[in-house]
């Protein structure tokens, strides 16, 4: 059986996917995966996604230069998500999110309130033109 037959595909033929830091363990960014961006990916040994959104493969990094290297790709025990052991090229430190930060997940919840922990490394508006 293909390895990619294996992975538990939803009514989408979508696979959530999470992108980890190599280096740090920390959680950058959650994102999803069709058949074809998680072979390309493997083939690559670079991050490619499908975005919901554009209805298309997204490479990491194609417009900001924030690109994933990916080191290991892993399925958990239900073979319904994906992570990825990546480093974050592009900036130093590395930028996954959108929003010119490390991570994604830059929110805390403090007192009833999501609070911004991480600061913008770079403003978005000089990283996507």
């Amino acid at each position: 059986m293909d390895w990619l037959d294996q992975v538990q595909w939803d009514a989408q033929g979508l696979v959530p996917v999470i992108a980890q830091e190599r280096g740090t363990g920390d959680v950058l960014m959650f994102a999803w995966m069709n058949r074809e961006a998680l072979q390309k990916t493997a083939a690559l040994g670079r991050a490619v996604y499908f975005s919901r959104s554009r209805g298309k493969l997204w490479f990491k990094g194609e417009e900001s230069g924030h690109v994933q290297d990916v080191h290991a790709i892993r399925i958990d025990c239900d073979q319904d998500v994906v992570l990825l052991s990546v480093t974050q090229r592009g900036h130093e430190p590395g930028i996954a999110c959108h929003t010119g930060r490390h991570s994604c997940f830059y929110r805390v919840l403090k007192d009833g309130q999501w609070q911004a922990t991480e600061p913008v490394l770079k403003d978005p508006a000089c990283i996507y033109k």
